[in-house]
């Protein structure tokens, strides 16, 4: 039916005949002859319609946005003066002589150049909204990164392999969603949180270089950057140490953005452990644009008069952390008062803060509240560690340590971007040395950071069951511009290494067997060195895209409360339904209220 995409017109094609089919973007009458803008994916063009051919322009005078037509004509030069710079297409434009409406539309909910429409409109319209040139971007944009990735991998040797979407439920770290059997009633397959178990299955069968774009499944709360159902690039491959995998790992990622962006990503990506992660920026996915850094005081006011610095300092998990602002004395008290809103929705009970006026004049030259609580010679040793310059502001956290850096680590990446500090498009990072468990106060017991298939540090395994706190893992993750686009770790190939981690995760032998007896079946027969990575797909794109969320890179999202607002899922069934799988849906009755 065509010749040519519309946005792949070029001068290129002058003098030549093309036949286009796409929809109208808009249609402008100028006193006779009649314009019109065509789209497809690859963009517009312009189309004109001249009255001196009847056909074309009779069919003209009957379109509207959105209709659905085919055209054909020549090639021809934009009129002087009226070459468009911000298409590609805009150089030329189509003098048409057949023109055909394959389709008419009815009046979309929205015009497609509304920059002002809401997230729920525009889900709800959600085949309108991905005409949208912005989203036909970023998809295009998408399936592009995919194919990097493939290309890549395909090159040095892995082999796409499918891995089951029904399997059984297993401790991953997230609620699994389940899936009733009809056929074994009362049992319930999970969808998987990840390959994990069945790509080191993989391994041990011998298939050394495995991955797969594939979708993963966790009930868990929503974000901009999570959804129930997201896409993973997983990956994993043997008989290569930690080093190893991660030198193969960036490589892909920089052939990704060199291919799908034409951006060349620094070499090599810096590495800082989660520790230093932590101490120095508050987070161990830190956004190295921002400049700022936090300052460790906690051993300073382990004896200072200011009671709420010296409580955090005592506890055993506490800390005392500052963060310094260049130049935040021009913050206003409006301005203060926001960023202590923001950090209380991480923990924070408050934000304490110091102005600079006047550094040499002591006490005298610092404008805050809590100045007078402390001693000056305090005071001195603040300002000395955090290099506190005259027009500075200085802001505190104090309280546990997670607190803290939460708080303190959001509040560094906000501020430093609002006070346009940060710098450079993109900076990645690697985080490695992750501890392996930390405590559940809840329940009492150590649980697994990352998961329980983790391999501890060479040399750390002699504390899994006397001293787990001090175990550190081979794991890693990779951040770019503060989010986590990817993390893995090598795994326990040893069966021994296994059993210690599940007694000091307090899982006894039966339960190990009865929730992952599979794997540990397999690991008796000859499991070789293995370990691997996964990417977030849709956060990569999101971030490439210069996205505000991954809803805007994914064709089909759900919203922030797990629906589908197109579909209207997830929705009732009928009780046929309910009855082949063995389920009945208990009612509970909302009490009527007290007289």
């Amino acid at each position: 039916m065509r010749t040519h995409y519309c946005g792949l017109v070029r001068a290129d094609h002058l003098h030549r005949r093309v036949t286009l089919c796409g929809w109208a973007h808009r249609r402008r009458d100028h006193g006779g002859v009649i314009f019109i803008d065509l789209r497809d994916r690859e963009g517009l063009v312009q189309i004109v319609c001249d009255p001196d051919r009847p056909q074309p322009f009779a069919v003209a005078e009957r379109v509207r946005n959105e209709f659905v037509l085919r055209a054909s004509g020549i090639v021809r030069r934009r009129p002087e003066g009226t070459v468009n710079p911000g298409l590609a297409s805009g150089e030329v434009e189509v003098l048409v002589d057949e023109l055909e409406i394959l389709n008419p539309a009815a009046t979309p909910p929205f015009q497609l150049d509304d920059e002002n429409l809401s997230e729920t409109v525009r889900l709800q319209n959600r085949v309108i909204d991905l005409r949208r040139p912005v989203m036909q971007r970023n998809l295009l944009l998408r399936y592009r990164v995919a194919m990097a990735f493939r290309r890549y991998l395909d090159e040095h040797g892995f082999i796409d392999i499918e891995t089951p979407m029904l399997t059984r439920s297993t401790p991953e770290g997230a609620r699994d969603f389940l899936v009733p059997s009809r056929l074994q009633a009362g049992q319930f397959y999970a969808l998987p949180q990840s390959p994990q178990l069945f790509k080191q299955l993989l391994m041990v069968a011998g298939f050394d270089r495995y991955y797969q774009i594939t979708k993963c499944f966790r009930d868990e709360d929503l974000r901009s950057d999570r959804q129930p159902e997201f896409t993973q690039v997983d990956i994993e491959t043997s008989f290569l140490t930690e080093e190893g995998i991660r030198s193969i790992m960036e490589e892909m990622v920089r052939a990704v953005f060199r291919e799908a962006l034409a951006v060349e990503l620094p070499e090599p990506f810096p590495r800082l452990s989660h520790a230093e992660a932590l101490s120095r920026f508050g987070s161990d996915k830190p956004d190295l644009r921002v400049p700022l850094e936090l300052t460790e005081l906690t051993d300073l006011m382990k004896s200072a008069e200011f009671k709420v610095f010296r409580a955090a300092a005592q506890l055993a998990d506490g800390r005392v952390a500052a963060l310094r602002v260049p130049g935040g004395n021009a913050l206003t008290r409006k301005e203060i008062d926001d960023y202590t809103a923001f950090a209380a929705i991480y923990g924070a009970k408050g934000l304490a803060y110091i102005k600079v006026n006047e550094r040499a004049r002591g006490a005298e030259g610092l404008q805050s509240p809590i100045v007078k609580f402390l001693a000056p010679e305090l005071l001195r040793e603040i300002l000395h560690r955090c290099e506190a310059q005259d027009g500075d502001l200085i802001f505190f956290g104090a309280d546990r340590a997670k607190i803290v850096n939460d708080a303190l680590g959001a509040l560094r990446s906000r501020v430093g971007h609002d006070r346009g500090l940060a710098s450079g498009a993109w900076r990645p990072v690697w985080v490695t040395d992750f501890p392996m468990f930390e405590y559940d106060e809840e329940e009492k017991r150590w649980v697994a950071c990352h998961h329980p298939f983790t391999a501890p540090r060479e040399g750390h395994e002699e504390w899994l069951e006397s001293d787990p706190g001090r175990c550190l893992a081979q794991a890693y993750d990779l951040a770019l511009n503060g989010w986590e686009i990817g993390g893995g770790s090598v795994r326990i190939h040893s069966e021994e290494i296994q059993a210690k981690v599940f007694r000091a995760l307090a899982i006894g032998e039966r339960e190990a067997q009865d929730k992952f007896g599979f794997l540990l079946d397999a690991l008796r027969y000859g499991a070789p060195p293995h370990g691997g990575m996964a990417f977030g797909l849709d956060r990569v794109v999101t971030l490439m895209a210069g996205a505000e969320s991954i809803r805007d890179v994914i064709a089909f999202p759900k919203t922030q409360r797990g629906q589908c607002l197109l579909t209207e899922a997830p929705s009732a069934v009928d009780e046929k339904q309910l009855r082949d799988l063995h389920i009945r849906l208990r009612h509970t009755e909302t009490p009527a209220p007290a007289a």
